[in-house]
């Protein structure tokens, strides 16, 4: 699974993990404990994600499976009139073994910076 972490100073950073068991489960808005993606000290918090196919987690969709719903806004729609909808594949917020990437943000920070633990990554 990729992880995605984006600083308060608006930078991101990827890396990569191969024990995604600990966050299956948690859902959007869920905050986790950074060492599960080598950033010790760090509270992370999840902001949202795609599956392996590209469909966006949405936080309004309870469960983590794949659904076609209406949508009028947000994740995984683009519409330029006012009050127009589309039916969207989107997956639910919940984070499964499906899920590709994990974004995230960081809450709390540690005694090093996110670009020490995590390297040169920076999207």
């Amino acid at each position: 699974m990729q992880i995605t972490v984006g600083t308060q100073d608006g930078r991101t950073f990827q890396t990569e993990i191969e024990e995604s068991a600990k966050l299956v489960g948690k859902e959007i808005g869920d905050e986790f404990d950074g060492g599960i993606v080598g950033l010790s000290g760090y509270t992370l918090k999840i902001t949202g994600g795609s599956d392996r196919s590209g469909f966006p987690m949405r936080e309004t969709i309870e469960g983590s499976e794949r659904k076609r719903v209406l949508i009028e806004e947000g994740s995984g729609i683009d519409v330029s009139e006012d009050g127009v909808r589309e039916r969207k594949s989107v997956r639910g917020k919940r984070v499964s073994s499906e899920i590709q990437q994990l974004n995230t943000t960081v809450v709390e920070e540690g005694s090093k910076s996110v670009e020490e633990l995590l390297g040169e990554d920076e999207e």
